[in-house]
């Protein structure tokens, strides 16, 4: 059967559609695979270690246990999104489920790096289509404005708790059963999410002109994926160069010839520019190929929407700032305060005890006062969690700074992502539900693929910073104190850079988003049943 439609207009009389009776049983089905979608690009992080010693990756190719998959990730996720408002999102989720646990059984499997690498890749491909038909689905579903916001509640919950639950899931996986488990342990979810989706989950999909707009895929696919990378190879390549000047330091301090090499930074990587530049071309190209499309991949209408645009732009500060929560503390846990992978893991949940207490309040807050409010403060609550935790030293102890500094990073997350999610896909009209929840996820990965390169970047700077000034005042640069010390003044200014990106998306929410309660409308989509 279908239910009736009602107008994408946003207002406050905007015509309600008729509920779908199960929409809250088919949010639990969705959740999980959400989860398993975020857990992923964390969970391996731990055991990459264990990984790598298992199967003889070297350390020069090791990062491509995490490059692969936020390359297809990345790069696919706008023709993903288009993909599930044509074909089906529904049929699309499935798909994207089904694929997604056949790759993680075969990363399970790899004997090798280049079968374990091309796992990870097919992941970030079906992830694609899992991560925007499964947020599309939820716009489709929720139609009142208090229910939607509760059902953004749960997402945002798991988009800002999820991380932190993957490093804790990963190191335990890791260090009391096997690596392979990482992988493994998302086959009974995405069976479990497969056989539930088909009789709770209801089809819909973009109603008129449906053929795609393949010379737009092609471009922004190439252009994400080489901006993606290009950053990260800035990344990589600041942390090579550091790891280099440290051994070089080393080595001559052994021979009692103290010298100081400085790192390079991975800003002179030229390769890197040449990625990064060449993906900027091609998104102006797509650009223009959709302005002269009549069908295009991504409607311009999607982005230029003036709140729309800034929870975009929002959604990419946000998440080049979150990465150097998890990423940073994560070292300074197993490297400085010698914590274990289970600990180091559990160590990091009260960034997800913050998110739970402020998801659920800003699912009860938003339709009482609008979204602009609560992104804000988000906003400023993360960064003050943030800057807490750039006060951090080579013996704090974990109550002292992590523990607050998380708990307050947590409550700002889910104070941001709630409404964030709900703004960015309001509004779009049941055509567009799935290009718009692509583009959200879109910004977040490479805003995290921009914020790893610039806070690497800066860290190893400052690691550079204070390894000259213990070699200039007659430090001995064997010292462990002293490195440990280096390596806590890198991790320290990411902290406190990251947390200046926060505020910066803060000041782009106030400034930028109009929208108020009075713009969430009940009733943006139909849902087709069938």
């Amino acid at each position: 059967m279908t239910h009736p439609s009602s107008t994408s207009a946003i207002g406050p009389d905007t015509p309600a559609a008729e509920p779908y009776e199960r929409r809250w049983l088919a949010l639990g089905v969705i959740a999980m695979t959400v989860l398993l979608v975020i857990l992923d690009a964390t969970i391996v992080n731990i055991a990459l270690p264990a990984v790598s010693a298992d199967l003889g990756i070297t350390p020069a190719t090791q990062q491509w246990i995490v490059t692969a998959y936020t390359l297809t990730f990345g790069g696919f996720l706008l023709l993903g999104g288009r993909i599930a408002d044509f074909w089906g999102r529904k049929r699309t989720y499935l798909v994207g489920a089904a694929g997604f646990a056949v790759a993680s059984a075969l990363g399970g499997l790899a004997q090798n790096e280049a079968m374990l690498f091309g796992a990870r890749a097919l992941q970030g491909v079906f992830g694609a289509l899992l991560a925007p038909a499964s947020l599309a689905l939820l716009t489709v579903l929720f139609t009142d404005p208090r229910e939607r916001a509760k059902a953004f509640g749960v997402y945002g919950a798991i988009a800002g708790g999820g991380s932190a639950v993957g490093l804790l899931l990963g190191g335990a996986l890791t260090e009391y059963a096997d690596w392979r488990w990482c992988f493994w342990v998302n086959l009974p979810v995405a069976l479990l999410a497969i056989v539930l989706a088909i009789p709770f989950v209801p089809e819909s999909k973009a109603p008129g002109d449906t053929r795609y707009d393949i010379p737009g895929a092609i471009v922004i696919t190439l252009g994400l994926a080489s901006i993606v990378y290009g950053f990260t190879r800035v990344a990589e390549a600041s942390q090579t160069n550091a790891a280099d000047a440290a051994a070089a330091n080393a080595a001559a301090a052994a021979q009692g010839a103290p010298t100081l090499v400085t790192a390079d930074s991975g800003w002179t990587d030229g390769p890197a520019w040449v990625f990064i530049v060449t993906g900027l071309v091609l998104v102006a190209l797509f650009v223009v190929v959709e302005l002269r499309t009549r069908n295009p991949l991504l409607p311009m209408r999607i982005v230029l929407d003036r709140n729309r645009g800034g929870a975009y732009l929002t959604s990419t500060l946000v998440g080049a700032g979150l990465i150097g929560a998890f990423f940073f503390l994560s070292l300074y846990f197993q490297q400085v305060l010698g914590y274990e992978p289970i600990v180091a893991g559990l160590a990091s949940l009260p960034t997800t005890l913050g998110v739970l207490l402020s998801a659920g309040a800003a699912s009860a807050l938003v339709p009482r006062v609008g979204p602009k409010p609560l992104m804000v403060l988000g906003g400023l609550l993360a960064a003050a969690g943030l800057f807490t935790l750039s006060f951090v030293g080579v013996d704090t102890g974990f109550w002292q700074l992590p523990f607050p500094g998380q708990l307050l990073l947590g409550l700002g997350l889910g104070f941001t992502f709630v409404p964030l999610s709900n703004l960015a896909l309001v509004g779009a009209g049941e055509r567009d539900a799935g290009a718009a929840s692509a583009m959200l996820n879109a910004t977040q990965q490479v805003g995290a693929s921009i914020g790893t390169a610039v806070l690497a970047s800066l860290s190893v700077g400052a690691v550079s910073a204070y390894t000259a000034d213990t070699l200039t005042s007659g430090a001995n640069p064997q010292d462990p104190a002293v490195g440990l010390q280096a390596q806590v003044e890198g991790y320290t200014t990411a902290f406190t850079w990251a947390a200046a990106l926060l505020v910066i998306g803060a000041l782009v929410s106030a400034f930028l988003i109009e929208a108020t309660r009075d713009d969430l409308p009940a009733g943006d989509v139909p849902v087709h049943v069938g």
